[in-house]
């Protein structure tokens, strides 16, 4: 099968690899029928993500068929449409029974981290009865690889742990695609007001179509000021760090109310400074999380029933042949105006 390798920081190959096979009686095999690709598998590819080795078929996202089964999956069988999950759980650990499947025991972030992912064309799904959802007939396939992660990541990491409320304020630092995707639902609460802040007017329009309330480019590094000033300098109820980098965390520190709740949802590679000195007497909370996809059946059922369209998140359309080019597009989001791509073998 062709499938897509981590050669080390910077370097990708498309190359024949062997199609995986069942190793335990847990397992499933997935024809891949659409993946896409991560802003964390731009972290790999930069040396961020040590547990991922050079020889990693990549990819953690993606809609399929079952090819075959292991002797002990009971939900799914040959020729079923699948969502896979980028978490993968056992359901039966103390932090799956805890609902924290990303840290799963035998599981969590593995695919295209651990054990070769999504990005080819065919996957091995361990915890298959727990790691694969059922795909409702007629639905909308393209809009569900976006339930794979970076929806749930979204909503879970940034708009439940930032405890997004009726009336509230919220600031997402960040429009690509994991900062859109908070933006999306967490009007599921009915804030107030959903204040955008990124570097790109592009993406800064494209959060208007989605519900922005309030656009601030930070590229004269005032952003945190002109927050200030729309809520009379108190500050927002929540800030979503969307981004991963050093300043942006630092931004969400500086534009948070007293007793407000900075929610990171980024990928950190480097260090990052808390100013504890500024901070200590303002009773806030920092939350960090990693998606434990505890929220895909529910965003399922919001997509069916067309409460939310995550399909507007795809800008662009690659065969498998040219995976490469696609990561070129996506990697280069500025001048390409991608958001998220779809490759399918």
């Amino acid at each position: 099968m062709k499938a897509l390798v981590y050669q080390g920081p910077a370097k990708h190959v498309l190359e024949d690899r062997p199609r995986p096979a069942i190793s335990a009686p847990t397992d499933a095999i997935v024809k891949v029928a659409m993946t896409t690709i991560c802003g964390t598998d731009l972290h790999i590819l930069k040396g961020d993500v040590p547990t991922c080795q050079p020889g990693r078929i990549l990819g953690h996202e993606g809609v399929g068929v079952v090819e075959q089964v292991g002797a002990a999956v009971t939900m799914f069988k040959p020729g079923d449409r699948v969502l896979i999950s980028c978490i993968t759980s056992c359901g039966k650990c103390a932090a799956c029974r805890r609902l924290m499947y990303s840290h799963c025991t035998t599981g969590g972030w593995i695919l295209g981290n651990q054990i070769d992912g999504c990005q080819a064309e065919f996957v091995r799904i361990p915890h298959a009865d727990t790691s694969l959802y059922a795909i409702p007939a007629g639905a909308d396939e393209e809009a569900l690889v976006m339930l794979s992660d970076i929806v749930p990541t979204g909503f879970e990491c940034g708009v439940l742990n930032g405890k997004v409320q009726p009336g509230g304020s919220v600031a997402i630092v960040g429009a690509g695609p994991i900062g859109l995707c908070a933006l999306l639902t967490a009007q599921f609460y009915s804030p107030a007001a959903l204040i955008m802040i990124d570097l790109d007017d592009n993406r800064l329009e494209v959060a208007k179509r989605f519900g922005a309330t309030t656009l601030i480019n930070s590229a004269d590094g005032n952003a945190a000021a002109k927050v200030m000033k729309l809520t009379s300098g108190r500050g927002v109820d929540t800030a979503i760090e969307a981004v991963g980098l050093p300043a942006t965390f630092e931004l969400c520190t500086n534009l948070i109310a007293p007793g407000g709740i900075v929610a990171n949802v980024g990928v950190h590679g480097v260090k990052v400074t808390l100013h504890l000195e500024q901070l200590w007497d303002r009773n806030i909370t920092i939350t960090t999380r990693l998606v434990d996809t505890v929220s895909t059946p529910m965003l399922l059922e919001l997509v069916r029933a067309r409460k939310i369209a995550p399909k507007a998140l795809v800008t662009h359309r690659f065969s498998f042949d040219r995976i490469s080019e696609a990561y070129d597009t996506f990697g280069n989001a500025a001048e390409t105006r991608a958001l998220k791509v779809i490759v399918s073998p």
